[in-house]
């Protein structure tokens, strides 16, 4: 499975924390510590906000430990807002349209995880895709479905309620296809205000998630950065974390 991490704060180089941290990302990229999947090497991507209200993307098939420009662009690149993907694939094709993260607007999603049994149910899901926003899905990835399914849930108006229906519908349509397998995630959602993270399972054994406010800046991964645990609050399953600029960030039981 991938690892991710999102940062909101003061402006930041991204290399700081993608890079430089002990356990980083482009580490975890290598060898993940929480991951059924240790290597996260089916490409990788960023994005971030700057003077426009919409992100920027960066994204690559090649994997973070081996990308030059990746490693440049984080040098570069200071943000108050981003999101930093690696991705180790459950299935579809290693492309730039199945990296994250992906964009619609104002808003930018990344992901972590599975829908159990996506080949049996991907057909309906992508059905129910809103056709004002079915074009703009380009890749062949649950994730990326998941993201879309959130505009007809209500996402410009309640992001949090939006989150919880589009887990009802993936479930009720596992359901109706008779999909034994588990639906475990991990997301991180923005419209470049306010941040939201889910994590979610079906069964006991939901992916991992962290986070960590230190003053004005909140940092929210896959797994820690460091050695140290009790720097990190885990989410618990079905919770959303829920941060807006400054604000102390909120933690909030998922209406499915």
């Amino acid at each position: 499975m991938c690892r991710w991490i999102t940062y909101a704060g003061p402006a930041v180089y991204l290399e700081k924390l993608i890079y430089e941290p002990e356990n980083s990302l482009v580490r975890q990229s290598l060898s993940a510590r929480r991951a059924r999947t240790p290597t996260n090497g089916d490409g990788s991507g960023i994005g971030w906000y700057a003077e426009r209200n919409v992100p920027g993307l960066y994204r690559e098939t090649r994997p973070a430990w081996n990308d030059p420009n990746l490693r440049s662009l984080a040098h570069q690149i200071s943000s108050r807002l981003f999101f930093a993907h690696v991705r180790a694939s459950t299935g579809t094709a290693a492309s730039i349209a199945n990296c994250h993260p992906f964009s619609h607007g104002k808003w930018m999603f990344m992901h972590n995880g599975q829908i159990g049994g996506y080949e049996k149910v991907r057909r309906a899901l992508d059905a129910m895709i809103p056709d004002a926003v079915y074009n703009a899905r380009v890749g062949t990835t649950d994730s990326e479905a998941f993201f879309y399914l959130l505009f007809g849930n209500g996402l410009e108006s309640d992001p949090v309620a939006a989150l919880g229906r589009t887990v009802r519908q993936v479930v009720d349509t596992m359901a109706r296809h008779k999909v034994d397998e588990p639906f475990r995630m991990t997301a991180a959602l923005t419209d470049g205000t306010t941040l939201y993270a889910l994590r979610y399972a079906t069964d006991p054994d939901p992916p991992t998630l962290f986070y960590v406010r230190d003053q004005e800046k909140l940092m929210v991964v896959s797994e820690p950065l460091d050695a140290d645990d009790a720097n990190w609050a885990p989410v618990e399953n079905a919770h959303v974390l829920v941060a807006r600029g400054g604000e102390t960030p909120r933690v909030i039981a998922l209406s499915v």
